[in-house]
């Protein structure tokens, strides 16, 4: 029967679908959003709509972050990753191989996004170094990550986030070694495939020249002298013309041979001042005898390479770094303006490379996305802050170039490492429940110092709980509505009559289209109910469905969208948008077969 409450409930889901795919609004706005509209229309109550907050499965995941957090502190991982990029100097393929088995084991005990942000850097020195195409080095490693992700329950956050689903609908959570046997399989043909095929796809867009080339900068950084009758000449640099009517970035003035970088806007420009800017330098010729300026020669500028002792090298000069907006940052939909990002770190952004496009002006009013990568100008001696943004966990943006990291808790890898197996042991073993052992296992490395109760806040990315807690949220409502019975119903009309295992190939094959345009957790959370409500009414155990979800929303390999592994290495590796496509849909293809033959062997009904 249709009710007012299954219309509300649709229009609401069809509306949170549609602002998850378009990116109009951060994905954990919409969840909420989405929560509060079905809490002031009565569909469900206050306390349903919070209960996403203090599900097990929530609260797991924020465990795993913290987790997650203290083994890369550790530095565990950068290690691992350091030896094997070693690999790539004597045969590439033997590189690529290990580099996917390796991130992929990984991958499957803690969050795949850390592990994915430790390698970029690496295997843009192991690119370096070997002369080869760094593209063909990170499509593997975010499809090995996803690869990885699936083998075990904590993978992924999606897999906990399945589970506790069941679990609420009084169906047995999933174990931790439960998804391995098809996960495995899943592992193997993934590999396989990219060996044989997948790298052979990916185009050889190798840059060579550095960034400035990569960012095609060549003509929007100079230097230029100020002469005599300058209008800028007397002025401060925040009233200088030069900045007010065209837009330059100062980045640098030279005052009788006394380098300033980064000058504030209250320095006094004076005849004779060389200022290192960045602007289009056609229109700077074009200009330059109404300004009262002149010309020098190209600019050199340097780029960060690490030095051999372990330490940055000290440099003069400002260097070059390439950095990625990292998924669910803080700073996605605003501007460079809006950030204040030269005033907060010490650093001008020159370039963005924004969904394939390289963009040079109006890159201070240019609304950033996730994935986007910009070239930043900085001080030496700032860009240890920049690298630990990332130890802390905020997500901001991940430096790319080849830096070396910060230093590292060495002295507490045993003793995270151990933690870990542990966490896994006793919830393998149902000595106690996974949230549980994540807990106890959490507020042990806080007691051992290995990582402190801010870093712990800091790595939890908020942003995902958000997300969770609104998206179960629309699951309840789907679910006491009886909007999910109503579309479960739909779906069995359409292909129920083929048995149970056709409704496994539909649910796998739609969460795989929602997932390349969603979030993977908001694609899950809203056909899980779908699922148990079809299992219902076929009478058949929801195991094989759900995992058809489970399996599909972590498997996202079309576009660089639809997985947070893969916007991180959209602009990092020179892609675009059709380069997923060509690698990736025969390989979701591949799975949606495999899943859709094998998943009723591994799950009975």
């Amino acid at each position: 029967m249709f009710t007012l409450e299954i219309a509300i409930v649709l229009v609401v889901l069809l509306g949170a679908v549609i602002l998850f795919a378009t990116e109009r609004y951060p994905v954990d706005v919409v969840a909420i959003i989405a929560m509060s509209v079905l809490v002031i229309t009565g569909v469900i109550t206050p306390e349903q709509g919070v209960s996403g907050f203090s599900n097990s499965a929530t609260i797991t995941v924020a465990a795993m972050f913290i987790l997650s957090a203290a083994l890369f502190k550790s530095g565990a991982v950068v290690g691992i990753g350091k030896k094997m990029a070693q690999l790539f100097k004597y045969n590439f393929w033997v590189g690529v191989f290990v580099l996917m088995l390796t991130v992929a084991t990984i991958s499957a005990f803690i969050n795949n996004t850390p592990v994915v942000a430790i390698f970029i850097p690496i295997l843009a020195g192991a690119a370096a170094s070997s002369k080869k195409n760094l593209a063909k080095m990170l499509m593997p490693l975010s499809y090995a990550s996803m690869f990885g992700g699936v083998c075990t329950l904590i993978g992924t956050s999606t897999n906990i986030l399945v589970s506790g689903i069941a679990a609420d609908n009084g169906l047995e959570p999933f174990g931790m070694f439960e998804m391995s046997k098809m996960g495995l399989i899943f592992l193997a043909v993934g590999l396989v495939y990219m060996m044989l095929v997948g790298i052979r796809l990916i185009p050889d867009r190798g840059y060579s020249g550095g960034l400035v080339k990569k960012f095609g900068m060549g003509e929007y950084l100079t230097e230029i002298v100020l002469l005599k009758k300058a209008p800028s000449v007397g002025k401060t640099i925040a009233e200088s013309p030069l900045v007010k009517l065209l837009e330059i970035d100062i980045l640098e003035v030279n005052k009788k041979g006394q380098h300033f970088i980064m000058p504030s806007g209250d320095m006094l420009l004076e005849e004779g001042d060389i200022l290192k800017v960045r602007c289009d330098v056609e229109k700077i010729k074009t200009l330059k005898e109404r300004q009262g300026i002149a010309l020098k020669t190209d600019v050199k500028f340097s780029e960060l390479k690490p030095s051999n002792s372990g330490s940055n090298v000290e440099q003069e000069k400002l260097v070059l770094v390439e950095a990625v907006i990292a998924p669910n940052s803080h700073f996605e939909g605003k501007t460079v303006k809006q950030i204040g990002f030269r005033q907060r770190y010490g650093a001008t952004v020159l370039a963005i490379r924004h969904r394939g496009e390289v963009m040079r002006d109006k890159v201070a009013t240019t609304v950033l996305r996730s994935g986007d990568t910009l070239l930043i100008e900085v001080d030496p001696d700032k860009l240890p802050f920049l690298q630990q943004l990332q130890l802390r966990g905020r997500n901001t943006f991940l430096i790319v170039s080849e830096v070396d990291f910060p230093k590292f808790k060495k002295e507490k890898i045993y003793t995270v490492v151990i933690t870990l197996v542990a966490i896994i042991a006793v919830a393998s073993l149902e000595i106690l429940p996974i949230m549980v052992a994540a807990l106890i296992g959490c507020m042990f490395l806080v007691v051992t110092k290995c990582i402190s109760m801010e870093e712990a806040y800091q790595a939890i990315d908020w942003k995902v709980i958000f997300l969770l807690a609104g998206a179960m949220s629309m699951g309840v409502a789907l679910d006491r509505s009886g909007a999910a019975a109503l579309l479960s119903g739909f779906l069995i009309d359409i292909v129920g009559g083929l048995g149970p295992i056709a409704i496994v190939s539909v649910l796998y094959l739609i969460t795989s289209l929602l997932t390349e345009t969603m979030s993977n957790n908001a694609s899950a959370v809203l056909l899980a109910p779908i699922a148990i409500a079809a299992a219902i009414t076929m009478e058949v155990d929801a195991r094989p469905f759900l995992m058809a979800i489970t399996f599909a929303a972590s498997s996202s390999f079309m576009t660089p969208v639809g997985y947070q592994t893969n916007t991180m290495i959209y602009g990092a590796g020179g892609f675009k948008f059709s380069d997923f496509l060509r690698v990736g849909t025969p390989l979701n293809i591949i799975f949606w077969i495999l899943a859709t033959f094998l998943i009723p062997v591994f799950f009975p009904f």
